[in-house]
């Protein structure tokens, strides 16, 4: 019934609204936003990550990423079934199911092990694949870079994972910060390879990364290869 409710209100969204595709008409209040988040992380989450990558055992933290990314998979499997991948999604279900019992609700990812590819969708890739280009940039606050379209698909990411597995808003806010936390933890030392005006930087490595998962990886760049040089 959710899922229905989310394609409902996609079905009435005016596709104009998301012209102009690599636009930026709320810069000033975007890096204005792109600031505060930068103090942000720097007096609260970058701390916080760093304490949690120093006390807590490479076993646990293996654990609690593995839990949250078998989690992940019944999104990741609605929204590959959604982009017509149906053998992707059902992929994604059979990781699920096998993690949860085998792999003890996700702690041990046995599916990976027995060949079961790890897959990365959410509901902005399915608005593109369906058609539905980005749009404005977005910085939002406490989250970091996005774009109208995928700012929007945060609402029925919300729904569909972890909601289709608890009804406690606890234990879904929970899991929630433990996602962000994980998330900001690996991302320690990133800093190191932004260059020039750090705004733009984040705006162009974003777009650049949608696009890259978007189309599965398989993205054209400019460059030539070893084979054409040697020719």
């Amino acid at each position: 019934m959710k899922i229905l409710v989310i394609l409902l209100l996609t079905s009435f969204i005016s596709p104009s609204i998301f012209s102009d595709q690599n636009n930026d008409p709320f810069e000033k209040v975007n890096k204005l936003t792109h600031q505060m988040n930068d103090e942000l992380d720097k007096v609260v989450a970058k701390p916080v990550a760093k304490l949690y990558k120093k006390v807590t055992p490479d076993i646990i933290e293996i654990g609690l990423s593995n839990s949250i990314s078998n989690i992940e998979d019944i999104s990741i499997g609605i929204n590959n079934i959604l982009q017509g991948k149906i053998k992707d999604g059902l992929s994604d279900f059979t990781r699920f199911t096998v993690n949860s019992t085998f792999g003890l609700m996700g702690l041990f990812d046995i599916a990976s092990d027995m060949g079961l590819e790890k897959h990365n969708e959410d509901f902005g890739q399915t608005l593109a694949v369906w058609g539905v280009p980005h749009g404005p940039y977005i910085v939002l606050p406490g989250l970091g870079p996005s774009s109208l379209r995928d700012s929007l698909s945060l609402i029925p990411d919300a729904i569909l994972s972890p909601s289709l597995l608890f009804s406690d808003d606890r234990t879904i806010y929970g899991i929630k910060g433990v996602d962000l936390l994980i998330t900001r933890a690996d991302l320690l030392g990133i800093d190191v390879l932004i260059v020039g005006d750090e705004y733009l930087f984040m705006k162009d490595a974003y777009f650049q990364n949608r696009e890259y998962d978007i189309k599965d990886g398989l993205v054209e760049d400019d460059f030539d290869t070893f084979d054409d040089w040697e020719e």
